[in-house]
C-alpha cells in the first residue's frame, strides 16, 4: 500500500517500513499462532514435545524473516531509479540504507535462530550457557534465541553497564 509520506512528500510503501521492537516481539510467538506451552507439573523439562514446540516457533520466525528479506530485495530492485534530482536520490539512498541496516539485523537474527535450531538438534536448547540451569519455558517463548537464564543475563547486563 502506497500513501503520501507526510514528512518526505512522496509515495512510500508502508508495508516495507522497519519493524518495531514490539512488532518483533509479537512475531517471535503470537503472530505465528502458537499457544503458550502448558507444561504438566510432572513433565520433564525440554522433552520431545517442548523441543518440537520451540522448533516450530523458530522455523516459523525464520521463514517470516526470510520472506521479509525477499520482499526487500524485490523492492530495492524495483525502486532502483536514478533520480536526476539530488534530493530525491539522497532520499532514496537513505531509505535503502535504512532497509539494508534492518536486513543486516535480521540476517544476524537468522544466524541466532539457526544456532538455536542446532542446540535443539543437540538437545542443549533451553539450558543456560553460563551456569547450565534451565532457562525456562516462558522466557524461551518470549525470546526463543535466549542462551542465558534470567539471572545470568541480568548479571551480564550489569557488567555491560559498568564497562560503559
Amino acid at each position: 500500500m502506497s500513501d503520501p509520506d507526510p514528512v518526505r512528500g512522496h509515495l512510500y510503501d508502508w508495508s516495507l517500513r522497519e519493524t518495531t521492537m514490539a512488532e518483533a516481539r509479537t512475531q517471535e510467538t503470537g503472530s505465528f499462532g502458537f499457544e503458550p506451552y502448558n507444561a504438566g507439573s510432572d513433565e520433564e523439562y525440554m522433552n520431545p514435545e517442548q523441543e518440537e514446540h520451540f522448533r516450530e516457533i523458530l522455523l516459523a520466525w525464520k521463514r517470516s524473516l526470510m520472506e521479509e528479506v525477499d520482499r526487500t530485495v524485490h523492492h530495492m530492485q524495483d525502486e532502483a531509479t536514478n533520480f536526476p534530482d539530488p534530493n530525491d536520490r539522497a532520499t532514496q539512498e537513505s531509505e535503502f540504507s535504512l532497509e539494508l541496516r534492518t536486513r543486516d539485523r535480521e540476517r544476524k537474527l537468522i544466524k541466532k535462530i539457526d544456532e538455536a535450531l542446532g542446540r535443539l538438534d543437540e538437545h542443549d536448547y533451553g539450558y543456560c550457557e553460563a551456569c547450565g540451569v534451565e532457562i525456562g519455558i516462558r522466557r524461551l517463548e518470549a525470546r526463543p534465541t535466549a542462551t542465558l537464564c534470567i539471572d545470568c543475563k541480568t548479571l551480564d547486563e550489569i557488567r555491560e553497564k559498568q564497562r560503559g
